[in-house]
């Protein structure tokens, strides 16, 4: 069976065919226009949204050489994620679903982080527990078998990659802020500057990273080199090398102990990373580390498929449609939507 992904939850308009659980297209078309804002503007997300999912639908049937009479399933995001955005790419698939009489999937957001690892060759075997970091979330989630999932903790303030965004638009080097601040640490000194680490009580498996976030905002005020808008970095390159790299090493430093820790006491074998930040190069060389040394394997999807994007909708909507399962047309946009 075909299925049509289609992904619009945040500031990408994304869609992808999948055959029988396999990528045959995967289009994802990025808005550039938040970059000015230094962060993700929810009106002009979604009027981008409207403008391109025709495109982006009709190149994804194109590119899996298929048309729109061979589709046998549409899924889309119906949360969790902007409201505006959510609702773009949801009244489509309904609209697309209903005018050629097939049938419809709503899909969590989170859960299309969650199944991306199953876009590979080799993915995770039951039961693994996953790591999903990215601009919105981070959570940690024992996976004991298809849709059976354990929240094990969650962010109680700033996610991950929203810690990363802020602290790059403090620095003054861009948006999005995960991506420039791994590159730029690759020639710091991560040792140079001790930010806090946030463990929280004993055998908690929440996150926070709203302290590691205001410490580099008290060292930055305290010497003068807070940014006064996007792109007007005022720091010299070793320095801002080392600040980068330092922050980045604070944050990973928690995911990294996190998640091993987990892995331990719940006995899993295998580690998935997904979401935005999976594609963090010290994350996954660290995870990939710890793993190894107690026999585990620390596994992440292909770069394309660590951003938000239409296959991993696409996927789990062919296996919630394999398990015979439908959503009605009236199903609305959640936006605070939870996993499971």
């Amino acid at each position: 069976m075909n299925v049509l992904g289609i992904e619009t939850s945040c500031d990408e308009t994304s869609a992808s065919v999948v055959h029988d659980g396999i990528v045959r297209s995967n289009i994802v078309s990025s808005q550039l226009v938040h970059r000015m804002y230094g962060g993700v503007v929810p009106e002009l997300a979604s009027r981008a949204h409207q403008r391109m999912i025709i495109d982006v639908v009709e190149e994804a049937l194109r590119t899996a050489g298929i048309a729109k009479g061979d589709i046998g399933l549409i899924a889309a995001t119906y949360g969790p994620g902007l409201a505006g955005a959510l609702l773009v790419g949801l009244s489509f698939a309904k609209a697309l679903a209903f005018g050629l009489r097939i049938p419809f999937v709503g899909v969590n957001h989170m859960e299309g982080h969650l199944y991306s690892n199953f876009l590979t060759p080799s993915p995770p075997a039951y039961p693994f527990l996953a790591l999903i970091v990215s601009g919105g979330h981070t959570m940690l989630v024992l996976v004991r078998r298809p849709f059976v999932h354990q929240l094990l903790g969650e962010t109680r303030d700033d996610a991950a990659g929203e810690a990363f965004d802020k602290t790059a638009r403090m620095l003054g080097i861009g948006y999005p802020g995960g991506p420039i601040i791994d590159a730029i640490a690759r020639e710091g000194n991560p040792a140079a500057i001790r930010f806090p680490r946030a463990f929280l009580e004993n055998g908690s498996y929440d996150f926070s990273f709203s302290g590691v976030k205001t410490a580099v905002l008290y060292y930055l005020r305290d010497r003068g080199l807070l940014a006064d808008a996007p792109g007007e970095c005022v720091i010299d390159r070793p320095h801002l090398a080392d600040i980068c790299a330092s922050f980045q090493k604070a944050v990973v430093d928690v995911l990294v102990a996190k998640t091993i820790s987990a892995a331990r006491e719940f006995s899993v074998r295998d580690i998935a990373v997904a979401g935005g930040v999976s594609a963090n190069t010290h994350l996954r060389a660290r995870m990939a580390e710890e793993a190894s040394r107690l026999g585990m394997r620390s596994l992440s999807p292909p770069l394309e498929y660590c951003m938000d994007n239409g296959a991993m909708i696409a996927y789990v909507g062919w296996l919630r449609g394999q398990r015979g399962e439908r959503s009605a047309n009236d199903l609305t946009a959640i936006p605070n939507l939870a996993l499971g």
